[in-house]
């Protein structure tokens, strides 16, 4: 387990940049935090890490996004609005997880059965303590 802490937006955008810089085909990274964490953010640094120069828009509506002019594809996906498992067999979501690039998917625990062992953890928390903009990032491999 690996933690950051960051006390910016910019700061946490640069840890996903960090991380996408690092990240090999296959890979499947569960990313969770409450609403408002950062996780947009992080997935923008974590997207131009890998390269990738298109804007980055949180998936909400649409469940993924896909980003393919990078050092890597990239699959964004937001499943926070995922009434029922059966819709991620409805997108295909094995293409992407067993395909070429990377996937980040926001709110994993909803699809926990779906994601593999080998996935990585990233949680992002706030602490009010530590002040406003405060982000602990913790990645579990």
């Amino acid at each position: 387990m690996t933690v950051y802490d960051s006390f910016s937006e910019e700061m946490t955008f640069e840890i996903g940049k960090k991380l996408g810089e690092k990240a090999d085909k296959g890979e499947i990274i569960c990313l969770e935090g409450d609403l408002g964490v950062g996780k947009t953010v992080f997935t923008k640094g974590f997207a131009e890490g890998l390269n990738i120069e298109e804007n980055i828009d949180s998936p909400t509506f649409t469940i993924v996004q896909e980003y393919t002019e990078g050092r890597l594809p990239l699959y964004h996906f937001d499943v926070y609005r995922i009434g029922d498992i059966s819709e991620m067999d409805e997108i295909g979501f094995e293409d992407y997880f067993f395909g070429e690039g990377v996937c980040l998917i926001e709110w994993a625990s909803r699809i926990e059965e779906l994601i593999p062992e080998s996935a990585i953890h990233i949680i992002i928390e706030k602490d009010m303590s530590k002040g406003f903009e405060y982000r602990r990032v913790v990645v579990e491999e």
